[in-house]
């Protein structure tokens, strides 16, 4: 899993926050500059995830030091409010958070990149001290959802509503669903929603070809 280097672990440069900015803001089909007074506050709450991520993991001066522990506090505030219990860190860049919550995740889960992620969601390990699980790029996630233990799920799944996922899938592309979950379908997370990251790098890709010498 990742063996193709497109995920990006975590946010290490300032290229990289703009990069997660962008790929969130495409994700959850957001085609206006800022958040809406009152509105939006999904999208609010990941450019605050993304904005602790960047802070703490790339500035680490006494001003940033303030900054973070602000940004901090406001991310705790607007979590408690949603129900989304989403450590900085875990989701790779174009993550669509379809719904308030609750969703609960693991400190150290590993979530990669354009996850589609529903609402009543659980990601962890119930056992401690179990690994949570590891999650590949472009895995939807249906509402309801738990995803337990020290497993690993691969690129392109698509996981059902209600589902209890508590064994490794390492089958890209597929759809797998129930309690406990087992492969149904062939079909996978192509059609579920599209990926946010693909599109970026291909537009840029294509604007350095068109790019004038």
């Amino acid at each position: 899993m990742y063996s193709d280097g497109s995920r990006i672990r975590m946010i290490k440069s300032k290229e990289d926050y703009k990069f997660y900015l962008a790929a969130d803001k495409l994700a959850l089909s957001i085609r206006y500059k800022r958040p809406r007074l009152f509105q939006d506050e999904i999208w609010r709450f990941e450019r605050l995830l993304r904005k602790v991520e960047y802070l703490q993991n790339c500035r680490h001066n006494p001003i940033d030091r303030i900054a973070y522990l602000q940004a901090r506090l406001n991310l705790q505030k607007l979590s408690v409010k949603l129900g989304l219990s989403i450590p900085p860190n875990v989701f790779g860049p174009g993550l669509s958070i379809a719904h308030g919550g609750p969703i609960v995740v693991h400190p150290k889960a590993m979530v990669g990149e354009n996850c589609r992620i529903d609402r009543c969601v659980s990601i962890g390990s119930v056992h401690h001290p179990i690994p949570p699980p590891k999650i590949g790029n472009n895995v939807f996630i249906g509402p309801g959802a738990v995803i337990d233990g020290d497993i690993e799920i691969a690129d392109g799944i698509a996981i059902g509503a209600n589902s209890y996922v508590n064994k490794s899938f390492i089958e890209s592309g597929i759809t797998i669903a129930g309690c406990p979950a087992k492969k149904i379908s062939d079909k996978g997370s192509r059609n579920c929603w599209f990926r946010a990251t693909e599109i970026l790098r291909k537009e840029a890709a294509e604007a350095h070809i068109d790019k004038p010498k």
